[in-house]
């Protein structure tokens, strides 16, 4: 007949067994991703069709330019933030794995050599029936805890989607560190534009002052033509640091972002001026509702309401009994030569129990805090939906209206130019006072760095709409179970990685 102690084990084998079968066991809420009911349309505007997924997720390509292709690429090689990122995912990762390991058996290799000796001046002791002894002993401890309740299945839940949401927050990185650098190209760009523009009018400016000098020598124009025209010419100069500094600042940021210091970058700015701004290709615009497929950081919000949802699980099952198998099988001999036999047999098992039948209300507590968590990241993931739909819609107004405005002023523009050439040819006839060629004059400088203002304007809203939408990465990256290698290495991390 089986010990006794064989029954009670086979027993509790038994109820570990019945107790993993229903899926009943797993304690806490079950996920559902929150339903959100979303606006149906952008406010009044009019707008096209939905672009595909291959312009999102490359959608600088559309603006048809190779020096911005360039800082795209060397941004996704360069830039700090996106490494760090990239690294997060790698620690997520390692945390995973981490709860994943917990579903396992433990098991631990020991060995240990005791030299001992017995003291002869004690009240038991026997004189001189003392000696040195020891004892070699090797073998293994193992345990088992068994995940009835579903703690442990919660914790490797809460950590997949864990590492969701920090592939998500580098996909956000991403697309805020490819729209930033299109932006700060736009912004150098436009900087070179206005400066040209300046460098136009201080030209004229200075063949008006040549005028006005020569017509003065002569006696046909009065001293303060002269005066005036030089007035006209500082102030236009005078304008030209500041738009150098503007430059000068782009540049740097530019730097910064693709990962290098100020000093040691240099980008070719020449004919920045003279060329046209980049075009504005297929303008995305989807429904609200796309937004919640597309946006890095609201896809991070869900997965971290995801993961906090099943962190009250993990608390709960510390309400309830945890079981363990444990076991020991060592070889323990008095001489090395006998830890071999199988006489040297030392073990021991059984089952194990701990519940923590009264700890003051503190493991209640904390599933009550957890919940409490669980409800803030509702709160934030629903947060995250209204400031993004905002961004969209103010993104997609500016970028409409800010095209109008381009328009407007491209006309004006055109209309200033033809003044400044008329007055000019009425003052050279002495048809007009030169108060009407400085007015021209001015009028026409800024009406040209608006329009210069303008054009960036545009393009930068678009980027800002693109970037709104949540454009900038790679659906089809396997980002979550990919490698995670050397950032810093060109061949490892790519523009949609």
């Amino acid at each position: 007949m089986r010990p006794k102690s064989h029954k009670i084990f086979r027993r509790f084998l038994v109820l570990i067994v019945c107790g993993l079968w229903p899926a009943g066991c797993t304690v806490g809420p079950d996920y559902q991703e929150p339903a959100l009911t979303l606006p149906e349309g952008w406010s009044d505007l009019e707008l096209p069709q939905v672009p595909s997924e291959d312009v999102l997720k490359n959608w600088w390509a559309t603006l048809q330019d190779p020096v911005l292709d360039d800082l795209i690429e060397q941004a996704s090689l360069g830039n700090p933030d996106l490494a760090e990122s990239i690294y997060r995912i790698e620690e997520s990762r390692a945390l995973r794995d981490y709860a994943a390991g917990r579903n396992y058996p433990g098991v631990d290799l020991t060995g240990s050599y005791t030299r001992s000796r017995e003291s002869e001046h004690t009240a038991f002791s026997i004189p001189g029936t003392s000696s040195d002894q020891g004892l070699y002993s090797t073998g293994f401890d193992a345990g088992w805890e068994i995940d009835l309740f579903g703690g442990i299945r919660r914790s490797v839940e809460s950590a997949q989607a864990a590492l969701e949401a920090s592939v998500e927050n580098s996909r956000a990185v991403q697309v805020s560190l490819y729209a930033e650098v299109a932006a700060t190209y736009i912004e150098l760009r436009t900087a070179r534009l206005r400066v040209q523009y300046a460098l136009d009018n201080i030209q004229a400016q200075r063949e008006t002052l040549d005028l006005t000098q020569n017509r003065y020598d002569v006696g046909i124009a009065p001293e303060l033509d002269v005066a005036q025209a030089r007035q006209n010419l500082a102030d236009t100069e005078a304008d030209l640091p500041l738009l150098y500094l503007a430059e000068k600042e782009a540049i740097s940021r530019l730097a910064v972002l693709l990962g290098h210091y100020p000093q040691e970058f240099h980008l070719a700015t020449e004919g920045f001026g003279s060329s046209p701004m980049p075009t504005v290709g297929e303008l995305p615009a989807g429904l609200p509702a796309d937004l919640l497929r597309r946006r890095p950081d609201i896809r991070q919000a869900e997965r971290l309401l995801a993961a906090q949802t099943a962190r009250i699980g993990v608390a709960a099952a510390e309400l309830y009994p945890s079981f363990t198998l444990s076991g020991s099988f060592h070889l323990e001999a008095e001489h090395f030569s006998d830890l071999g036999r199988w006489a040297s047999k030392s073990y021991g098992y059984g089952p194990g129990l701990r519940w923590n039948l009264f700890e003051g209300g503190r493991l209640r507590s904390l599933v009550r805090a957890e919940e409490a968590r669980t409800r803030q990241a509702l709160v934030h993931y629903e947060r995250t939906v209204l400031w993004a739909v905002e961004e969209a819609e103010v993104a997609l107004a500016a970028y409409l209206q800010e095209t109008a405005r381009q328009e407007a002023l491209l006309r004006s523009v055109k209309a200033s130019e033809e003044s400044v050439r008329l007055v000019q040819s009425l003052y050279r006839s002495g048809l007009t006072d030169f108060q009407n060629v400085l007015d021209a004059q001015r009028t026409l400088f800024r009406l040209q760095d608006r329009l210069a203002s303008s054009e960036g304007a545009v393009v930068v809203n678009l980027i800002r709409l693109y970037k709104a939408l949540g454009g900038g990465w790679d659906p089809d990256a396997d980002v979550l179970n990919g490698p995670i290698t050397d950032p810093n290495e060109p061949e490892t991390i790519h523009s949609n990685s």
